[in-house]
């Protein structure tokens, strides 16, 4: 994320992010507290995208974005290129796999990548990856909640891969396979690979002078030192 020795865009980007986080907390409280309809939710969500986070609301957005037939609430154009689809739910309406579902019907159909889910308190950023022949994976990059207890400044700092400027440069996507290459699943990969088991199986022996079989290492490793981590 932006320091202060990087780029002024950067910099620039998390200081337009934190004052609008300060300056929107009580309309978007007074939205959740009175239970406000979709429709007054995305008045605020677009001076989010447009205020915080950098967007052109003419060149830009695009509202009731035409899918096959469907509507999609907004669909992101950066330099006139369909990037990402954002679909907003009431301000106190918990966010679900349902919804998320639904913008993902979207993304797939028109080859976007990037889907932003949000009830204008809780933003959740998306990566969907479809290859023929498999199925559709959607992962979860970013999830803010704008009314939580952490500081303005984590808030600026996790939004700022949404902002206008960070998608231009591709931030949120090495972001996502930096998380993607450390997640869990991923570690385990590696831990399992020939020449990880390779090197465990030769220090077990230099450590105990007992030489394990490979296989029965990787099944040591996969059941009783991994998996409660993954369940």
């Amino acid at each position: 994320m932006a320091d202060a020795s990087g780029p002024k865009w950067e910099s620039d980007a998390v200081e337009m992010l934190r004052t609008h986080i300060r300056k929107f907390a009580r309309p978007l409280r007074d939205l959740v507290d009175r239970d406000a309809n979709e429709g007054d939710t995305r008045v605020l969500v677009t001076d989010m995208l447009c205020d915080a986070l950098g967007y052109d609301k003419y060149e830009d957005l695009t509202t009731e974005y035409a899918v096959r037939g469907e509507f999609a609430d907004y669909g992101i154009r950066i330099d006139k290129q369909l990037v990402a689809f954002v679909e907003v739910k009431r301000a106190a309406q918990n966010l679900n796999a349902r919804h998320l579902r639904q913008v993902e019907t979207y993304a797939v159909k028109e080859g976007v990548e990037w889907m932003l889910l949000t009830n204008g308190q809780v933003w959740r950023a998306y990566h969907v990856t479809t290859a023929p022949g498999s199925p559709v994976e959607t992962n979860l990059v970013i999830d803010v909640d704008l009314l939580d207890e952490s500081t303005v400044n984590q808030k600026a700092a996790d939004l700022f891969y949404l902002h206008k400027n960070a998608m231009k440069r591709d931030k949120i996507a090495e972001l996502w396979m930096q998380r993607a290459a450390t997640a869990p699943e991923a570690l385990v990969d590696v831990l399992l690979s020939d020449p990880v088991l390779d090197a465990v199986r030769k220090e077990v022996r230099r450590r105990s002078g007992y030489n394990p079989d490979a296989a029965a290492l990787a099944a040591t490793i996969r059941n009783e030192v991994v998996k409660e981590n993954l369940v």
